[in-house]
């Protein structure tokens, strides 16, 4: 493990190119994860999982820099099942701390095949859900703890789960983390946890905000910064004038011109109406914001996976939690804040090499603001038509 954690920590070593890599055993996995990975389908490592994966199995802590889609859950995910080792009741031995409850349960998810494959286990703690089913995972006994930090302290305060044992954290979408005004939570957390610990952050940004979590919570970070590699399918960007009275038909055009469809709305009812308006004009819609309890966000989320449902109508509770690969369209319904919004909700298509198209609805009164979203965005995205 790490030395001991100092809040004077010396700058991130940055990383020394990584070779081109085309397996995951070559990366130092053992074999029954590589089985597992190579049943799903999964057999070379992308960008990000072999620049990180190395150092992560060598015990260093690692701040990681991708873009949105990279591949980032299982950069972290193969060498905690790697290396960890069975827990004890309440007292798991690595925490993976997440923005939202559907990254929560996606990121949980994604780790249950390859914890079993190794004979260990994980529980997702998060808001919108029952506290019953989760202090009962956690008295069985959880290797792994995916979650929210609001949940996560609740959990604490009643002594449900102890993190005094914990080797490894994984602090996952730590800029989405910033936005949501988590980073007390987070620190307090961090706070609970052995100082001799591994940290792993990642994170699409590392802004002065989530250099904080760097300086004062890890010891001497390799630095991996991943850009989408040469090739990488971009996501195409429109900005389409439009009536506010049109706004549902042209929406409705374009889900069932382009497939799979992230829609996004300002307002919980304005999900709810917006999606009623697509079933009006014979587009499947489901609705997914705070609003509605957990049991119907992953209800929605799952129709909308089996493609049972075309568009998916979001509030920004989905702009970073959402993970759902093969994304045709994001349409911005309602145009975002400011352009760092923008660009998360757009990150919901052209997700690892695939392509994907945006689209921002633009009503008259909303003229200045597109404006201004062009030119934020301006650096990070192709020229917008």
């Amino acid at each position: 493990m790490p030395a001991a954690l100092s809040t004077t920590a010396a700058p991130a070593a940055p990383a020394s190119p990584a070779a081109p890599t085309n397996s995951f055993s070559e990366l130092g996995l053992p074999g029954t994860l590589v089985s597992v990975l190579r049943h799903r389908g999964i057999t070379t490592p992308l960008p990000v999982q072999a620049a990180t994966i190395p150092d992560a199995l060598a015990g260093r802590d690692i701040s990681g820099k991708a873009p949105t889609g990279s591949g980032k859950t299982l950069a972290f995910a193969l060498p905690i099942a790697a290396t960890l080792t069975p827990s004890t009741p309440r007292h798991p031995h690595a925490l993976v701390l997440v923005p939202t409850r559907e990254l929560a349960s996606q990121v949980s998810g994604e780790m249950t095949p390859l914890l079993e494959a190794r004979s260990l286990t994980a529980q997702a703690l998060y808001g919108g859900a029952g506290l019953g089913p989760q202090r009962a995972g956690l008295r069985r006994g959880a290797d792994v703890v995916v979650a929210c930090p609001g949940r996560l302290e609740d959990l604490l305060g009643t002594g449900d789960v102890s993190l005094s044992r914990v080797k490894v954290v994984v602090v996952d979408e730590a800029d989405r983390m910033a936005d949501m005004g988590f980073l007390p939570a987070v620190r307090r957390i961090l706070d609970a946890t052995p100082r001799g610990r591994q940290t792993l952050l990642f994170s699409a940004t590392l802004d002065d905000e989530v250099e904080v979590l760097v300086r004062h919570y890890q010891s001497r970070p390799v630095r991996h910064d991943v850009p989408s590699p040469p090739g990488t399918a971009r996501a195409s960007h429109e900005f389409v004038p439009v009536a506010s009275a049109d706004r549902a038909r042209l929406c409705a055009d374009l889900v069932n011109g382009a497939g799979p469809s992230v829609v996004f709305v300002r307002t919980r009812h304005g999900a709810d109406k917006v999606a009623h308006r697509l079933r009006g004009a014979g587009v499947t819609a489901a609705a997914i914001h705070s609003g509605r309890a957990q049991r119907q966000r992953e209800k929605a989320l799952a129709a909308f996976r089996a493609g049972q449902v075309q568009a998916l109508v979001a509030t920004d509770v989905a702009a970073r939690g959402l993970h759902v690969d093969d994304v045709a369209l994001v349409v911005h319904y309602d145009l975002p804040a400011d352009a760092k919004g923008y660009v998360h909700r757009s990150g919901r298509t052209a997700r690892a090499g695939a392509g994907g198209k945006v689209v921002a609805l633009v009503t008259p009164e909303q003229r200045a603001l597109a404006a201004s979203l062009r030119r934020g965005v301006a650096k990070s995205l192709p020229a917008a038509g």
